[in-house]
């Protein structure tokens, strides 16, 4: 049988608990080594361990792979390496003592001297290893191996298998002559692509990604205001294909998302196209290689289509924002499976928009605003600021409609080769958007109800006045693209205000 995590909404407690459970065959007072028949080092000090036992200085020797070594003592069997996880053994041979139950004091690998201090001397004064073996016929030092618990996949399966209680997500058995995607589709958890199975190791391997505990409380996911623990995110970044490194800007764009400001039960409510864009500035994008360069908008790229999308499952597997149900967008857009992507932050000469958004230079933001997708702003003649900067505002003049002002917000998508008209005449985020705004202050009279024989527009209770295209704080910049092609992007926005959504930006935690 496979078993997969569902979206059942328990908590848990958390997970590589960072302390040592004394387990009933661990001895309270006393020496305990770990060792493996496939490390060289466990060979050489092999003879050396029997006798400390067949003396009673050591407890208790454990083998990870063959319980028949070491050789001329009866070893306790630990193939199943639960012993040797819990007390979190990296490397072998490793030499633990217990005092009261307590772990005291650890050594691994094999250092003549470091384990000539560790066991001490016997009554007489002669060091204990001398006084059972030829301590002077060992090398002075040998490396220890990797254990068996660091081999590929093993840390998720035996955490899965022995701190079981960390999840608390109800298991769903699948037979193994199902087909697991076809088992998710059938029960709704998929945007109608095909997801990862959450099995128990893959999610334990996803909360390794944080430092937060898989029981903390992420947010209150609308629609059906669900709190949402770590584990729930964890559960959905792995049907969304995300690595655990990416689990930390997943997080971050739901908290961001679940704010009041940004209003994601509006957004998913509203008949309009949008939906969370994200944007995410700082070192982090370089870690998880995040794409803010060629396609930076499109696919192609591991962490660019799988963060947004796991926000989006969230919203449909945590918080019951289901189309057809409380989504009720006419026609939405194919950023609504996740739209995410990187701000190039290589030209010093252009202010990031985390920066712009009060977020300390270097650190790591992700940034939410409610949008459509992206539409095209091509201009490959203009060779001067001011005829691009033109060309700019006549393209966000279609922003939600040509004839509406003030109820939209945008955010532009500048390119390298637009960008460097713009920062060849000395102009900054600041003096570009002065002067498309500048650009959009629009007659009334020109886009009233009904001029040009469209009924769309302002009401005539307006004639006579000059309206901006965009409110103060409606307009944003930011830099990504491939370095040829004289083409921008323009992301309209659904409603602003009190009435729609707000760009939120949050300082992404580990």
């Amino acid at each position: 049988m496979k078993q997969a995590c569902d979206q059942d909404h328990r908590q848990c407690r958390s997970v590589y608990p960072a302390r040592v459970l004394i387990l009933p065959t661990l001895p309270r007072n006393g020496i305990v080594v770990v060792v493996k028949r496939d490390c060289a080092t466990c060979v050489l000090t092999a003879p050396l361990v029997a006798q400390l036992h067949r003396t009673g200085t050591v407890a208790a020797v454990f083998t990870q792979d063959d319980p028949a070594f070491p050789e001329g003592m009866e070893a306790l069997d630990d193939t199943a390496l639960e012993v040797s996880w819990h007390l979190r053994i990296d490397t072998v041979p490793s030499v633990v003592r217990f005092v009261d139950g307590q772990e005291t004091q650890r050594m691994v690998g094999w250092s003549k001297s470091a384990w000539q201090e560790f066991f001490g001397t016997d009554p007489s004064g002669v060091d204990v290893l001398s006084a059972v073996a030829d301590v002077d016929a060992l090398p002075d030092w040998r490396p220890g191996c990797g254990s068996k618990t660091q081999d590929y996949g093993m840390p998720e399966r035996l955490a899965a298998r022995y701190d079981g209680e960390v999840l608390r997500s109800r298991r769903l058995d699948v037979a193994t002559t199902d087909d697991e995607m076809e088992q998710m589709y059938a029960r709704g958890w998929t945007d109608g692509l095909p997801v990862v199975a959450p099995t128990a190791e893959r999610v334990m391997r996803m909360l390794a990604g944080t430092a937060r505990q898989p029981s903390d409380i992420v947010a209150i996911v609308p629609p059906n205001l669900v709190e949402c623990t770590v584990e729930k995110v964890a559960i959905n970044a792995v049907m969304a294909g995300c690595l655990p490194e990416y689990l930390p800007v997943v997080l971050t764009a739901l908290e961001a998302a679940c704010t009041s400001e940004f209003n994601a039960h509006g957004l998913l409510a509203t008949t309009y196209f949008a939906g969370p864009v994200i944007i995410v500035n700082g070192p982090i994008t370089r870690n998880i290689g995040m794409n803010s360069g060629v396609n930076a908008l499109g696919q192609g790229n591991r962490a660019n289509s799988t963060i947004g999308r796991a926000v989006q499952l969230i919203i449909r597997n945590v918080g019951g924002g289901v189309p057809g149900g409380v989504d009720r967008a006419t026609l939405g857009n194919p950023g609504k499976v996740g739209f995410s992507f990187a701000e190039d932050e290589s030209d010093p000469c252009w202010t990031s928009l985390a920066t712009e958004r009060g977020i300390a230079l270097g650190s790591n933001a992700v940034t939410l605003f409610a949008g459509e997708g992206p539409r095209a702003l091509v201009d490959q003649l203009s060779r001067d600021p001011d005829s691009l900067a033109r060309s700019f505002a006549s393209g966000l003049r279609s922003v939600g409609h040509p004839k509406l002002v003030l109820g939209f917000d945008a955010i532009v998508v500048v390119a390298p080769e637009h960008l460097r008209t713009f920062r060849e005449a000395g102009w900054d985020k600041d003096r570009l958007r002065a002067e498309i705004m500048a650009a959009l202050q629009i007659p009334a009279d020109d886009i009233m109800r009904g001029v040009d024989g469209i009924a769309e527009g302002v009401p005539a209770a307006l004639a006579g006045r000059v309206l901006p295209k965009f409110r103060p704080g409606g307009l944003w910049f930011v830099r990504a693209g491939g370095a040829a092609g004289m083409f921008s992007a323009i992301i309209g926005g659904w409603a602003n205000g009190a009435i729609g959504s707000e760009i939120v930006t949050k300082e992404i935690a580990p």
